[in-house]
């Protein structure tokens, strides 16, 4: 039995280090807009290809902390498809699940690293995705993006749970469903154990804003109101909340050194998903995600700062005065 599933693309990432001087930051609107002049020849000071996805980076975090997992998706039949798999197997993550698209292209994107910040340039292709049959005995699944076509195997995982309700899940709604089909979203949510947000999708979800909300707590509670037994709610360097009917708890990020954010919120959810596994309460999941997301945007890709459960324990004696706070 494995102890978590996750379902999702698997993305190969281009990341590419963008020199400081080389670019522009203009505020438009109320949002920050990365500028370069146009039709210019842009300098940058590295790059390097890696593993990425929510589905694989989950699988490869909580790999690291000691649980077995496998990863349930569709790739095209390219050798973007082939380094994809071989990634994961390196991880230890079960490919078994992986099925092949020979009319598809796998997922891929260019990430443009800027000041310690990400710009992510993204490509998806509609795929023929294949629901395992049998499905593979599992405690936990964690339901995260995939591309258009998803539909079908949505429909085969919402059956699978009516027929094994001790299966755990957890919903992380991925950029594409959040875009086109948020009624497919609240379709699973009333299902879901664990819904990993952040607060930007929170409110995409709700249909609401945390300005008109006044905090992250009045967001939790609402979704909770919509079927979910648990939330968790991130904000880059403002931390993460979580709580359920009976609770709400907040934790700050840790004061490290950001390098590049890529892989943070997967990070997050990995270190989360284990506490909860092995049997930690809110605040100490909280402990666990923050631990690792800080310690993966301290380096540069979504792999090489992930933790093992010792590691996780000592970044959080680190800083034995950031303690999770009732709301």
């Amino acid at each position: 039995m494995y102890n978590l599933i996750t379902i999702g693309d698997p993305v190969i990432d281009t990341h590419i280090q963008i020199d400081n001087s080389s670019g522009n930051l203009e505020e438009l609107k109320g949002t920050k807009h990365l500028c370069f002049e146009y039709g210019a020849k842009i300098p940058i000071i590295d790059s390097f290809q890696a593993l990425g996805g929510n589905a694989a980076n989950v699988a490869v975090g909580t790999q690291k902390l000691g649980m077995k997992t496998a990863l349930v998706s569709t790739v095209g039949n390219d050798s973007t498809g082939k380094v994809a798999f071989d990634e994961l197997k390196k991880y230890g993550v079960d490919t078994t699940y992986v099925s092949t698209d020979p009319k598809a292209k796998t997922r891929y994107s260019v990430i443009l690293n800027y000041k310690a910040d990400r710009t992510i340039l993204s490509y998806s292709d509609k795929k023929n995705y294949e629901w395992p049959e049998p499905f593979p005995e599992t405690e936990w699944i964690y339901y995260t993006g995939l591309s258009e076509g998803y539909e079908k195997l949505q429909s085969k995982l919402v059956s699978y749970l009516k027929k094994h309700p001790s299966v755990r899940l957890a919903l992380n709604p991925g950029s594409f469903m959040l875009k086109h089909n948020v009624d497919d979203i609240k379709e699973m949510i009333e299902r879901t154990d664990v819904l990993i947000v952040n607060v930007q999708e929170a409110e995409r979800l709700l249909g609401t804003t945390i300005k008109k909300e006044k905090n992250v707590e009045a967001l939790i509670h609402e979704l909770v109101g919509m079927g979910v037994k648990e939330v968790a709610i991130t904000d880059g360097g403002n931390g993460a909340w979580a709580g359920d009917a009976n609770e709400a708890w907040h934790l700050d990020a840790y004061p490290v050194h950001v390098v590049a954010k890529t892989g943070a919120g997967d990070a997050f959810s990995a270190g989360y998903l284990a506490a909860r596994q092995y049997g930690h309460d809110l605040q100490h999941a909280l402990e666990w995600g923050i631990a690792n997301s800080c310690s993966v945007v301290s380096e540069h890709g979504p792999h090489k700062g992930l933790l093992d459960k010792k590691e996780v324990m000592a970044v959080i004696q680190k800083f034995p005065t950031h303690q999770p706070q009732e709301l």
